[in-house]
């Protein structure tokens, strides 16, 4: 895997060869749950994998991947983040005190996501992927302004409302230059745990409606399934709990890709 040059305006990582961004223009799309299994998927394909949880307020990633520890430190004063199905995890939650809000203004919220890429040991590693707050608010910003993000991947479930929130984030993506690798459409259908019959409950097929408008890939269709939830809340998601299942291989193909893209030095 060869690293592409960082962005002019933007140092590299040391050590950190590809650098993408999981977004959502909105909440409760599965952005954090696509996240956790695209960083296990790519470490499935042979990757050294980080994953930073760059959603301040909602840090729910540690939940997701089973982390409970907090990170140690290096010789060298900087975080050593532990690592769970093959791939680092970083996260506030593994910092601030359970339980307590995190109530931030944006130069602290700045300062963090700054933190968690240059004070963090993650070398080496072929991917860091960083799951981000939904919107285009002040860490997106700070983010795509300052790191050297190679792409995007933006997460949507299929109905209108959530289709115009992810156009928003296209725009900002392209405002600050940095390549949206493709679209994943999330709760895409539901299968039913008993019949198997399949039901678009938000819809069906906006995801690739929208890539389409606007000349990005389509990354791939991810189901409604309850074993997603379970697998999430148990701290195994559930591309590292059923690889094999129908959910578990569509995350698989959405690994690669992304590989592919990034290889290519982004999207066609």
């Amino acid at each position: 895997m060869n690293a592409h040059p960082s962005m002019p305006g933007r140092p590299s990582i040391p050590g950190v060869k590809h650098m993408l961004a999981v977004a959502s223009g909105k909440g409760g799309v599965g952005k954090s749950t696509t996240a956790v299994n695209l960083s296990v998927a790519l470490a499935q394909e042979g990757a050294e994998v980080g994953l930073m949880d760059g959603d301040i307020y909602g840090p729910n990633v540690p939940i997701m991947m089973g982390v409970r520890e907090r990170p140690g430190m290096s010789d060298e004063g900087k975080m050593v983040p532990p690592e769970r199905h093959g791939v680092k995890v970083i996260s506030l939650g593994l910092i601030a005190q359970e339980g307590v809000p995190v109530i931030w203004r944006g130069p602290m919220l700045a300062k963090m996501v700054t933190q968690f890429l240059q004070d963090v040991a993650w070398a080496p590693l072929d991917y860091l992927v960083v799951d981000l707050p939904p919107g285009t608010g002040d860490v997106q910003l700070t983010l795509t302004q300052t790191a050297p993000l190679e792409g995007a991947v933006i997460v949507t479930t299929p109905q209108p409302v959530a289709l115009e929130d992810v156009r928003r984030g296209v725009q900002m993506f392209h405002t600050v230059n940095v390549p949206v690798l493709g679209v994943v459409e999330n709760m895409s259908t539901y299968i039913c745990g008993k019949c198997k019959t399949r039901t678009g409950i938000f819809g069906h097929g906006g995801g690739r409606r929208t890539a389409d408008l606007y000349g990005i890939p389509f990354l791939g269709e991810v189901p409604l399934d309850l074993q997603v939830r379970r697998a999430g809340d148990a701290g195994t998601p559930i591309t590292a709990a059923e690889p094999g299942s129908e959910v578990g291989r569509t995350y698989r193909r959405v690994a690669r890709r992304v590989i592919e893209a990034i290889e290519k030095g982004g999207p066609e």
